[in-house]
């Protein structure tokens, strides 16, 4: 199987001022694409035929050279894969239906959900991930892991506290970040992905 870039629902400059096109630019065609080469030539000539979540849900049973390599760029691919999706131009404000139900049962208010979100993301140490699961509990994971590498569900909604992705427009205020980050978060695709959870 080869791996690839997945192209954006929307422009480089679209989610400007949140993130700028530059940021975009850096981020998706070279960071997320370095990912996907990097993953590419190590999958090459063994004979793998799985998709990357199946790669990652697996990482055991892969030889124990090329499973770092892997785990980093699988990873990568997969989370960016999923995070160019939560984001929109026409993000922002809160979710509907029985997401914001679940969120307000679990949370309190949806605002209160938000902090401890924007918390999680602002505790990571170094570089890493902070995502919503389908059980609407909070996880964060370091470097480019996904918590299906632990072996647990796919994650709904997922952001970025690497530096490369918020360093050219927030230098190292990853709180002033997190804080703009949510406007363009896509609730109609967190809210499907969380509705295919519940109805299956």
């Amino acid at each position: 199987m080869t791996y690839a870039l997945p192209g954006l629902a929307y422009g480089y400059g679209d989610l400007a001022p949140v993130i700028s096109e530059d940021i975009m630019r850096l981020h998706h065609d070279k960071h997320h694409q370095t990912y996907v080469d990097k993953l590419n030539t190590v999958v090459s000539g063994l004979g793998l035929d799985d998709d990357v979540e199946q790669l990652l849900r697996h990482l055991d049973a892969l030889p124990d050279d090329v499973r770092t390599t892997i785990r980093n760029n699988g990873g990568g691919h997969l989370n960016h894969s999923l995070f160019w999706q939560m984001m929109h131009p026409d993000g922002g404000g809160q979710p509907g239906g029985g997401l914001h139900e679940g969120l307000t049962a679990r949370y309190g208010t949806f605002q209160t959900f938000v902090d401890a979100f924007s918390e999680a993301a602002l505790g990571v140490f170094g570089s890493g991930w902070v995502w919503l699961m389908p059980d609407l509990s909070i996880v964060t994971t370091p470097n480019q892991d996904n918590p299906i590498m632990q072996g647990d569900a796919l994650p709904i909604l997922g952001c970025d506290v690497w530096e490369h992705a918020y360093y050219l427009d927030y230098k190292n205020a990853r709180d002033a970040y997190m804080k703009s980050w949510w406007e363009v978060v896509y609730w109609s695709e967190v809210e499907k992905r969380y509705g295919s959870v519940i109805i299956s």
